[in-house]
């Protein structure tokens, strides 16, 4: 069958996740055959049907390439630039697909962060029901106590909701290891703010079983297929 849901459709063909996608819908942005549609379920065929997105023709699937990235301080995870500000795309130059990051860490974070232009796998990622462990190597201004650890532990509330992390470890007297699942906005800044505790650095280091490793900042390489499975890999803290 050659029909697909449009915010599938839209995902596949590297336009952005399919819940990116289906705001995109929502927001009026999308039109079929000229005409704005605003079900993300709507019917579309590639070989019959004209898609855009903000005017621009959508031409149908990419080939799905897939990246790690160590991001550096100061660059924002968007397919579009607010302004002069940089993006985390410009680090990645000279491709003609349209890629798009799978979830996001904010300008001031750092370290690990997937890049793609499948939808479908970048949805899988982010999904809850994945249940896939993020892990933040986290700097503070303060030494990290055994009561700033306990708060820590005991979770914060974030958008309505109580949320605790999997695992907190002091690492060094000023360094700590969180590791989440929820993967809520600035989740391990208000997390920290609740312990009372300034951050110096966020980097993330860690996504399922994938490692930051040696990469280093501002470079990225290929994810091969055993490093998409990994990231679906359960990984235990040591």
């Amino acid at each position: 069958m050659s029909e697909k849901r449009l915010a599938k459709a839209l995902a596949a063909a590297g336009i952005a996740s399919r819940r990116a996608s289906e705001e995109l819908i929502f927001e009026g942005r999308v039109k079929v055959n000229g005409a704005v549609v605003l079900t993300p379920q709507t019917r579309i065929d590639w070989s019959k049907d004209r898609i855009t997105v903000d005017e621009e023709e959508v031409k149908g699937e990419e080939s799905k390439i897939y990246f790690m990235l160590n991001k550096p301080p100061g660059f924002i995870c968007s397919s579009v630039r607010p302004g002069a500000k940089r993006i985390v795309l410009d680090l990645i130059p000279n491709r003609n697909e349209r890629l798009f990051t799978v979830g996001r860490l904010d300008k001031d974070s750092c370290g690990l962060l997937l890049v793609t232009n499948d939808g479908t796998f970048s949805n899988q990622v982010i999904h809850p029901s994945s249940n896939v462990v993020k892990e933040y190597l986290v700097k503070t201004v303060q030494e990290i106590t055994a009561d700033n650890l306990k708060t820590l532990s005991s979770g914060a509330r974030i958008d309505r909701r109580w949320i605790r992390p999997k695992v907190v470890r002091k690492v060094r007297s000023g360094t700590l290891k969180i590791c989440v699942k929820e993967g809520k906005k600035h989740e391990v800044r208000i997390l920290c703010e609740r312990a009372g505790l300034n951050i110096i650095e966020l980097r993330r280091i860690r996504i399922g079983s994938l490692l930051l490793g040696t990469l280093q900042e501002g470079d990225y390489r290929p994810l091969s297929k055993r490093d998409r499975e990994l990231i679906f890999a359960e990984k235990g803290e040591k």
